[in-house]
């Protein structure tokens, strides 16, 4: 006779419905994922914070005269911010299904949904922070990707000295068409028939591992004119905004719209010689429409225009540089939504979970942990109704730590 649910543990229920969950992520499955095992006995409230230590930067001395340096430790914060569950109400006739029945039939419709919801949680999260940009035409940024997009992106995270390990693409359906299209004959299915557990899974080229979701986000540009100007002498070391003028009451801006400056270049993170091109900034923060002709927008990555950090180059003191923000068809088409593929390094991005209270007196409360999610299980009984309501519980936050080891690709939505 098959086991029922009565009779497994809660513990039982729990680790099927986490396994369940984390085969059906995509985005998620694929970034550095943190557990604070803090929480493991007292559990985790919503808004609580954790503190991510930075990697430590230096400059260099020439010559033999000693220039010591302070070392300065930074740390980045991450908000436990989102609790994401499920909540089913079942009767003590299902109570009767095996396991294996009670997850076809119910564990994986709920966690495939949660897991949808967890995946486009985070990666709207933490596109906006990623300014590195590449397109397939410099006037028409709607083009589907080409192979040799693929390779600009590449690029792009070499430049930003990304680890050559560990790298992903993650596209949409379109644009994996595109691509594929494009390189039809260096994809080798064969070679990863062994991996196709691991959701849309495409197989490895030039470095990256290509994954196929339609979990890429949907980025709606602002209301762009042109015109718009900032004084480059505004940019400060260490301080994540950029002051743009000229801007017109009509004017908004989405988080995630990338711009250039004129006459500020990028560089590269360990010599700090320009690389020639334009350092591309992204809006962190939606800015409404206002009567005002002065704008202070939140920017990533932060400006340091010299010392350890140092992530550009300003070759101009002008105090009207022109900015250009990067639309379809150049400057100035407002509304226009494109699909958003990413490439990047598996540690650009970090997910954190933590372990949620686990309530006395009820029929049964699980947790556990499995490659980074904790996933908390409560049920209890309604005598009125004679039925089960059970909550599925996880707490998470997330972060882009290295917005240079990411790139997104526009296409069409």
């Amino acid at each position: 006779m098959a086991n029922t649910i009565k009779t497994l543990s809660s513990g039982d229920i729990t680790r099927k419905a986490l396994a369940i969950l984390h085969n059906n992520l995509v985005f998620t499955k694929m970034i550095n994922k943190q557990y604070d095992d803090r929480f493991a006995r007292s559990g985790a409230k919503n808004g609580g914070t954790l503190l991510i230590r930075e990697p430590n930067q230096f400059t260099v001395r020439t010559g033999a005269i000693m220039d010591t340096q302070d070392v300065t430790e930074t740390t980045q914060t991450l908000t436990l911010a989102t609790q994401k569950g499920v909540d089913i109400n079942f009767s003590s006739v299902e109570l009767t299904l095996s396991l294996d029945e009670f997850a076809d039939r119910i564990l994986n419709p709920a966690m495939s949904r949660l897991a949808a919801e967890v995946d486009k949680t985070v990666i709207a999260a933490c596109y906006p922070s990623v300014a590195n940009h590449v397109h397939t035409s410099a006037t028409d940024y709607s083009t589907a990707p080409t192979l040799a997009v693929l390779l600009a992106a590449r690029a792009k995270l070499s430049q930003n000295l990304a680890p050559p390990s560990d790298r992903m693409a993650m596209v949409d359906a379109l644009a994996a068409n595109s691509i594929i299209t494009a390189g039809y004959n260096i994809f080798n299915p064969a070679a990863e028939i062994s991996k196709q557990y691991d959701t849309g899974l495409l197989g490895q080229v030039y470095g990256f591992k290509f994954y196929e979701s339609e979990m890429t986000p949907v980025h709606t540009v602002g209301v762009i004119t042109t015109g718009e100007t900032t004084d480059t002498g505004s940019l400060t070391n260490g301080t994540a905004t950029v002051v743009l003028s000229a801007v017109t009451a009509s004017d908004t801006k989405s988080a995630g719209d990338v711009f250039t400056i004129a006459g500020v270049y990028d560089v590269n993170p360990e010599t700090k010689t320009t690389m020639g091109n334009l350092k591309q900034w992204s809006i962190t923060a939606a800015q409404v429409a206002t009567a005002a002709s002065t704008w202070t927008v939140a920017v990533s990555p932060t400006p340091y225009k010299s010392g350890a950090k140092q992530n550009c180059v300003v070759s101009t003191s002008s105090t009207t540089a022109t900015v250009v923000f990067l639309t379809s068809g150049g400057v100035g088409t407002s509304n226009t939504a494109f699909r958003q593929s990413l490439a990047f390094h598996k540690d650009a991005f970090t997910f954190v979970s933590a372990d949620l209270e686990l309530p006395k007196g009820v029929d049964f409360a699980a947790r556990e942990v499995f490659d980074g999610i904790s996933l908390r299980v409560v049920r209890n009984f309604d005598i009125v109704n004679d039925r089960f309501p059970c909550r599925i519980d996880v707490l998470f936050g997330q972060k882009t730590l290295y917005p240079g080891w990411a790139c997104r690709i526009s296409s069409a939505a």
